[in-house]
C-alpha cells in the first residue's frame, strides 16, 4: 500500500482534492471527521476535553459546541490565553492511532491501496514521517478569504480575521511547500485543479495515462 498525507491551510480545497484522488480510486480519511467521531459524548477523548475545557463547551444534548471550544483554544474568550497546544495534545493522538489502524487494516485486505490521510496539521504535528509521499494543496490568500467566507456565510472582513487567526497556528504555505512531495496550486478552475491530481495520481499508480 502507499501513504500519501494530503495537507494544506484553512480553505485551500484540501476536501477538493482529497474528493478527486477518491474519484480515480484512493480511499480517503479525513482528520476532522475523525476528531469529530471521537468527540462525542462517551468517548475517551470527549470525556478528556470536557474535563480540561469546562462544561461550557457543550450544547444542551450534551454534544460539544465546536464554535465555543475553537474560541477557548484560540484564546477568543475575554482575552484569555491560547489553548489549542493543549487541547491538540487530547485529540491528535487519539485521531493519529485511528487513522494507522484504518490504514493497516485496509492494508491487510488491499495490499496495493492508495490511503490518503487529510489533515491540515500534518507537519505542525511532527506526523509527516508516517506517509510515504506529502501532498500539499495551496491557494491565494485572498481565495482562501472568499472561500471560507462563503463556506461559514459569513462577511469578508470576519473571515479574514478567523483565517488569520487559524493560519498564525500554522506553518506557512512556502513552508509546507518545501516539505511536499507534491504541490497542488488550487488557485484556478476545478478543471486545473484536477489535471495536477491526474498527473500526481499518475505518477503514484505507473501505467495511469499521465494528462497535461
Amino acid at each position: 500500500m502507499l501513504r500519501l498525507g494530503l495537507t494544506g491551510g484553512i480553505a485551500s480545497g484540501k476536501s477538493v482534492v482529497g474528493q478527486m484522488f477518491v474519484a480515480l480510486g484512493a480511499q480517503l480519511i479525513q482528520s476532522d471527521a475523525v476528531s469529530h467521531a471521537l468527540m462525542q459524548p462517551g468517548c475517551t477523548v470527549y470525556e478528556e476535553v470536557v474535563r480540561r475545557f469546562g462544561r461550557e463547551i457543550l450544547n444542551a444534548d450534551r454534544s460539544v459546541n465546536r464554535s465555543r471550544l475553537a474560541a477557548v483554544a484560540f484564546g477568543t474568550v475575554g482575552g484569555a490565553p491560547p489553548r489549542i497546544q493543549e487541547l491538540n495534545k487530547i485529540v491528535h493522538p487519539a485521531v493519529i492511532a485511528y487513522e494507522n489502524e484504518w490504514m493497516e487494516e485496509i492494508g491487510r485486505r488491499d495490499p496495493d491501496a492508495l490511503l490518503i490521510v487529510e489533515a491540515a496539521l500534518i507537519l505542525e504535528a511532527g506526523v509527516g514521517g508516517r506517509f510515504d509521499r506529502l501532498m500539499v494543496v495551496t491557494c491565494h490568500p485572498e481565495q482562501r478569504i472568499l472561500r471560507f467566507a462563503r463556506r461559514l456565510g459569513i462577511s469578508e472582513d470576519a473571515a479574514r480575521a478567523e483565517v488569520s487567526r487559524r493560519m498564525a497556528a500554522q506553518i506557512p504555505d512556502e513552508e509546507k511547500v518545501k516539505a511536499a512531495d507534491f504541490v497542488i496550486d488550487n488557485s484556478g478552475s476545478l478543471d486545473r485543479t484536477e489535471q495536477q491530481v491526474k498527473r500526481v495520481f499518475a505518477e503514484l499508480r505507473p501505467g495511469t495515462e499521465k494528462l497535461s
